[in-house]
C-alpha cells in the first residue's frame, strides 16, 4: 500500500492564561491509502485535535504534517482551503446538514466550492452516491424530515461526492440507534472495500473493530497501532 499521509513529532499546545496545555505530544503516524483507522484513547488524549489537524481546521504547534507528499507548513490560506474542500471529506456525529437544503443539494454542497467541476458530472455522482447509501427515496427531502440515520447517510454521500483522499469521520455512529449506527458502519466497510481511506474517531471498542487499524492515543501521543482483522466488504460504486 502507498503512503498518503505521514505525520513526523506532531504536537499542538494551548495556551490558556499562564498555562500552557500540550492536546498533542510528538505523534508519529503513518497512514497508508486504502487504509481504515479507527483512532481510540480517553478523553482529552488528543482525539479530536487530532483529526482537525488531518483535515487542515488546525495548525500544528510544531511537527511536519505530509498530504500526499505535501508538506502542510508549506500551504498558503487558499491552498489549505482547497485541499480542504477536495481532498478531505468530512463526516460529523451532528451531522452539519443544511437545514433548508434537500438531500441532493447537501451532497452536492462540496461540488459547489471545487474548481472546473462539471456539473453534470457532479450531479450523476451524487445520485449515484445517494443510491449507494439507500436513500434515493428522499432525495427531495431536507434534513428535518430524516432520521439520524439517513442524515448520516447523507452526510456520508457528500464526504464522497469530490472523491476526496480521506474520509475524516468524527463520532459518525455517536448519535444513532444500534440499527442505524449498524447500517453506517456496513456503508464505511463497503465504501473502505472499494478504495476510499477512512480515519475514524470513536470512544466504542465495538466500532473500532470494524476498522482495519486501531490507533489509540493517551496523553497526547500514539501508545498502540494495532490491526484488525475483518471481512472486506466491496460493491459497485
Amino acid at each position: 500500500m502507498s503512503e498518503l499521509i505521514r505525520l513526523e513529532k506532531l504536537s499542538k499546545e494551548y495556551v490558556q492564561g499562564d498555562h500552557v496545555i500540550r492536546a498533542l505530544s510528538g505523534v508519529d503516524l503513518t497512514i497508508n491509502k486504502g487504509d481504515f483507522i479507527a483512532i481510540m484513547g480517553p478523553s482529552g488524549c488528543g482525539k479530536s485535535t487530532l483529526m482537525y489537524m488531518l483535515g487542515f481546521l488546525l495548525s500544528p504547534s510544531s511537527g511536519k504534517y505530509l498530504l500526499e507528499g505535501r508538506d502542510a507548513s508549506s500551504l498558503s490560506d487558499n491552498e489549505r482551503a482547497v485541499i480542504r474542500n477536495e481532498k478531505i471529506g468530512f463526516i460529523f456525529q451532528s451531522y452539519n446538514l443544511l437545514p433548508r437544503t434537500s438531500v441532493l443539494e447537501n451532497v452536492l454542497l462540496p461540488t459547489e466550492y471545487s474548481a472546473g467541476v462539471d456539473k453534470k458530472r457532479a450531479r450523476e455522482r451524487a445520485l449515484e452516491l445517494i443510491k449507494m447509501v439507500g436513500i434515493s427515496h428522499r432525495i427531495d427531502s431536507n434534513p428535518n424530515q430524516l432520521s439520524g440515520g439517513e442524515q448520516q447517510r447523507v452526510a456520508i454521500a457528500r464526504a464522497l461526492v469530490v472523491r476526496p483522499s480521506v474520509v475524516l469521520a468524527d463520532e459518525p455512529t455517536g448519535n444513532l440507534d444500534s440499527a442505524s449506527a449498524e447500517d453506517v458502519l456496513e456503508i464505511l466497510e463497503r465504501v473502505n472495500g472499494q478504495g476510499a481511506t477512512i480515519v475514524m474517531v470513536t470512544h466504542s471498542n465495538e466500532v473500532a473493530q470494524r476498522a482495519s487499524r486501531i490507533v489509540r492515543l493517551a496523553d497526547g501521543i500514539v501508545v498502540a497501532d494495532e490491526l484488525v482483522l475483518r471481512a472486506t466488504v466491496v460493491g459497485a460504486l
